[in-house]
């Protein structure tokens, strides 16, 4: 039986060891914090997910919240400046063609690791450092960092090619909130959007968190605009008020919806700032030991676009075929290598869709494609369904000559 060694109990982690403990791997999986601890914490993402990684965590049997988690059925997106004097936003509404949930990691992550120790997994319950790691890949054939956070992501080095921006482009901003009112309509389920060209992104959507239904609050800051007020990161009380002013100001109709919202429990913020990085995959640790980063440890995004725990899920899938394929051959440092390039050739058309939305100002064609889906259902329905595999964008948004045959076809059709 192979030993494989997984440091960090995240989306990818736990994925990939789950999998691997199915596959017959002996498995050893480093945890920061127990179950406990994690559901008990504050919380760390929005973990919107679409369907093809749903479809992956289906196919492991770990999508354990079907009955419970909403399906968020399309996207209301809204554009809108109030220092224009316009009477009210752009706005378009379309539907999803396949389901889009957020289960709150707390809820999610605690219950894989505790599944994970019941089918007889070995877990360390420790914060492991760098200088930990070239014992753990002594004692097993492969060892694969799946954490991002702290010191182990500086192991592998940043991969400049790859990597468009040196600092984030983003301050962040997530409340999980209760008592949010509903207008009655389909887009209480929708993933809802309001982009302000000074302020930033207002970004809901509905989740399954520790006490059941909520929905999450996300405030994407454009650096230095209204919404990047978070320096002093208060309590989730206070920090769910001031952002419900923002909504005020800058998007009127959700604060309708959220002016009596309330916090779902103590550690129902959530604060920070991403710089996207590609990393190289492979760290060399001595003595012929090497280890292979996966998903945040090597590939980070900003959550603009959602893709978070899709890209750890499609890794975790990557991975996880990836070494069964292997059968009995080493795991040497040209397979990690090979293995990371394989997953890059997904990932980075999410790494560059997300790249591209965040870009200040914003691409010239990407503006004028997303005017038009304003007046075109068709663009809309396409642009809404693209996030959930972003290799469709090539085709006709990631480009300018593209961007222009894509407009001129619809002209062209009425």
């Amino acid at each position: 039986m192979r030993r494989i060694a997984i440091v960090g109990a995240g989306q990818a982690g736990l994925h990939l060891a789950l999998g691997l403990q199915a596959a017959g791997y002996d498995v050893t999986l480093v945890s920061e914090r127990s179950a406990e601890q994690i559901r008990d914490g504050r919380v760390t993402s929005t973990q919107l997910m679409f369907g093809p990684a749903l479809a992956l965590e289906r196919a492991a049997g770990l999508n354990l919240w079907d009955e419970q988690a909403t399906v968020m059925g399309g996207l209301e997106m809204n554009q809108w400046d109030p220092t224009a004097g316009e009477p009210g936003p752009a706005r378009f509404t379309t539907s999803y063609d396949h389901e889009a949930r957020s289960v709150d990691q707390r809820v999610k992550l605690s219950a894989w690791l505790e599944l994970f120790a019941a089918r007889g997994g070995r877990v360390e319950h420790r914060a492991a450092s760098a200088e930990d790691l070239a014992g753990i890949a002594a004692r097993h054939e492969l060892t694969v960092v799946a954490t991002g956070r702290g010191a182990l992501s500086s192991l592998f080095g940043r991969d400049a090619a790859r990597s468009v921006y040196d600092r984030p482009q983003r301050a962040l901003a997530a409340f999980y909130a209760s008592g949010v009112t509903a207008k009655g309509d389909e887009t209480d389920a929708y993933l809802r959007v309001t982009g302000a060209p000074a302020a930033g992104d207002a970004i809901a959507l509905q989740a399954l968190t520790v006490g059941g239904p909520c929905e999450i609050l996300l405030l994407e800051a454009k650096p230095g605009g209204p919404y990047d007020c978070w320096q002093d990161r208060p309590g989730p009380r206070e920090g769910l008020r001031r952002a419900v002013e923002l909504l005020r100001v800058h998007a009127p109709w959700e604060y309708e919806r959220f002016s009596h919202a309330e916090p779902t429990d103590r550690g129902a913020a959530l604060y920070g700032a991403i710089t996207p990085t590609v990393r190289h995959a492979v760290a060399a640790l001595g003595n012929g030991h090497h280890v292979l980063g996966m998903a945040d440890a090597v590939v980070v995004n900003d959550p603009l676009t959602g893709q978070g725990a899709n890209n750890a899920a499609r890794a975790a899938a990557h991975y996880l075929d990836a070494i069964v394929r292997r059968g009995g051959l080493p795991y040497d440092g040209p397979w990690m290598r090979r293995t990371f390039e394989e997953y890059w050739e997904q990932a980075r058309h999410v790494h560059a869709f997300t790249d591209l939305m965040l870009r200040q100002p914003p691409a010239e064609h990407v503006s004028r494609l997303l005017r038009a889906a304003f007046e075109y259902p068709g663009l809309a329905h396409r642009f809404a369904n693209g996030y959930a595999d972003p290799l469709g964008y090539r085709d006709w948004l990631m480009d300018p000559q593209r961007a222009d045959a894509c407009l001129a076809a619809i002209a062209a059709s009425g």
